[in-house]
């Protein structure tokens, strides 16, 4: 386990900086995207990178690549809600994420505006609709993008620091322990169980939010 994990860390490490953190920002973008969110792990891709930050400024250079990428990716699928939201959504494609999706969505967003643009970023299927619903209501730009720089900012913050902190725990923990990858490994599982029930929190509250009444005048 040691020499696989090693093996993936170096690798990643061999990869120019520049070059990692730009695939990393493309990648995250492209998951911010309609539809492309639910094929392209967006946010593995940035925990792998996050692993082969190796100073300050490497860091701050894939967070700002990460933020970026994901502002442009919202935004587009907002321009895309904007200009093509209703042929998308009535599309084979489209409707193979389910209406019953789409329309949490549009209750989401019409009854809770801003807010439910900045939730959904942490939020599958609702990640990649939300924009485009946003789009197609009366809701301005400029609302939408300071609602989605915050959460941007926030998500990015935290895949990048986790994924840097799981690197830098991994070598301090294989370096005391001779089942140093092992117990590593069992600690990557419950992390993962702790955001997989911390999603679903999240999911409750927002399908809680939807459904009840609410006023929304960040469209206005």
């Amino acid at each position: 386990m040691n020499d696989i994990l090693n093996w993936l860390i170096e690798s990643v490490q061999s990869v120019s900086p520049l070059a990692r953190n730009l695939l990393a920002g493309l990648a995250i973008m492209c998951e911010t995207s309609l539809f492309v969110g639910l094929i392209i792990p967006g946010d593995t891709v940035v925990l792998v990178a996050s692993a082969g930050v190796v100073d300050g400024l490497d860091f701050v250079f894939l967070l700002g690549a990460v933020l970026i990428g994901s502002l442009i990716g919202e935004s587009l699928g907002f321009l895309l809600g904007r200009f093509f939201g209703t042929k998308i959504r009535y599309s084979k494609l489209g409707q193979r994420l389910g209406e019953q999706n789409w329309q949490m969505a549009d209750r989401f967003v019409e009854k809770r505006g801003g807010i439910a643009v900045a939730i959904s970023r942490f939020l599958p299927v609702l990640h990649s609709l939300v924009p485009v619903v946003s789009g197609m209501t009366a809701m301005r730009y400029r609302v939408f993008i300071s609602y989605t720089a915050g959460a941007c900012a926030v998500w990015a913050g935290a895949y990048v620091t986790a994924g840097y902190l799981l690197r830098s725990a991994y070598e301090q923990i294989a370096g005391q322990l001779k089942w140093g990858g092992f117990a590593f490994a069992a600690i990557i599982v419950i992390v993962m169980i702790i955001a997989h029930f911390a999603k679903q929190r999240l999911e409750a509250a927002a399908e809680k939010m939807a459904d009840s009444p609410a006023k929304n005048e960040d469209a206005l």
